[in-house]
């Protein structure tokens, strides 16, 4: 795969994402968040097991240690990020989820002395800035819901910042199975800690877990930790901001949001901070491993 066609699969993912929003809004009709969590972690263990199914007799302590910090990680952001979206606007929840691309090179930095390029640093602050115009209402309050998401941001960016240390060095397969069955343990334990675990879901709300777990987890963690092989994790989490693009197009589509000049500026800065932060050739030819499969 070459850093274009990686470049293509973390949008790709985007719009998966993106369909997300909407659709944890309609789970949450009638499940409770924990519930969301513990189902969707469920399937997606059950489908990463597929692919990594040869590899679980000879599971590295490397790649259980790597897949568990990717997973908490997970937990955290998914936790965090769906309790919040009970006290904020889900526009709110999109954008407060996003400043991930601002933590990212920090934590690239701080961890990893990685030095902030010019265009990621200018493609940092276009992104957060076309997400917030794309997203925030005119009053800026940060209540109870934008707190518990602000702090889901930093559980994602963890997440990148993780997948892009661990993908050049570990089987994928293996990495995203440990990371679903982490997120999946904390989420049923959560679930069991919070009292939630009486079920009354509607066929709306089931079918909306399914793609949550099958497409929007499953699949799309699957293509990320391909992708991230060949994408430096500040690029890639200016790229997966765009999710706030598609979550508006898709709030749209299904929720019946009206179109505004606000909506539209946002998505042509995110995709100009994209563009931008993709200009710079990667500092280091990505890592090949034959551990893979």
């Amino acid at each position: 795969m070459n850093r274009y066609l990686a470049i293509f699969g973390l949008v790709f993912v985007t719009i998966i994402w993106g369909c997300g929003f909407p659709i944890s809004d309609m789970a949450l009709e009638s499940l409770l968040p924990f519930q969301i969590m513990a189902v969707r972690f469920f399937l997606a263990t059950v489908f990463m097991g597929l692919p990594a199914a040869k590899q679980i007799k000879d599971l590295k302590r490397e790649e259980i240690k790597s897949g568990f910090f990717m997973g908490c990680a997970l937990f955290l952001g998914f936790g965090l990020q769906v309790v919040g979206l009970q006290y904020t606007t889900a526009s709110k929840n999109a954008f407060l989820t996003a400043t991930n691309v601002v933590i990212v090179p920090f934590i690239a930095f701080v961890i990893s002395k990685k030095r902030i390029q010019i265009t990621e640093g200018i493609g940092a602050a276009l992104a957060i800035f076309g997400v917030g115009l794309l997203s925030l209402k005119s009053d800026f309050t940060v209540g109870l819901g934008d707190g518990l998401t602000l702090l889901c941001a930093v559980g994602f960016a963890f997440q990148i910042f993780f997948t892009s240390q661990f993908v050049g060095k570990y089987r994928a397969a293996a990495l995203n199975l440990v990371q679903m069955a982490t997120a999946f343990l904390l989420s049923l334990v959560s679930m069991f800690m919070f009292g939630q675990t009486h079920f009354q879901a509607t066929s709306k709300s089931w079918l909306s877990v399914l793609y949550l777990g099958l497409i929007s987890t499953s699949l799309s963690y699957m293509i990320q930790t391909t992708c991230q092989k060949y994408v430096e994790e500040t690029k890639a989490a200016i790229i997966l901001s765009m999710e706030s693009v598609f979550g508006t197009l898709f709030s749209i589509w299904l929720l019946g949001e009206k179109v505004t000049i606000r909506m539209v500026a946002g998505c042509i800065i995110i995709l100009a901070a994209v563009l931008i932060a993709n200009m710079a050739a990667p500092a280091e030819a990505p890592v090949e491993t034959s551990a893979e499969g």
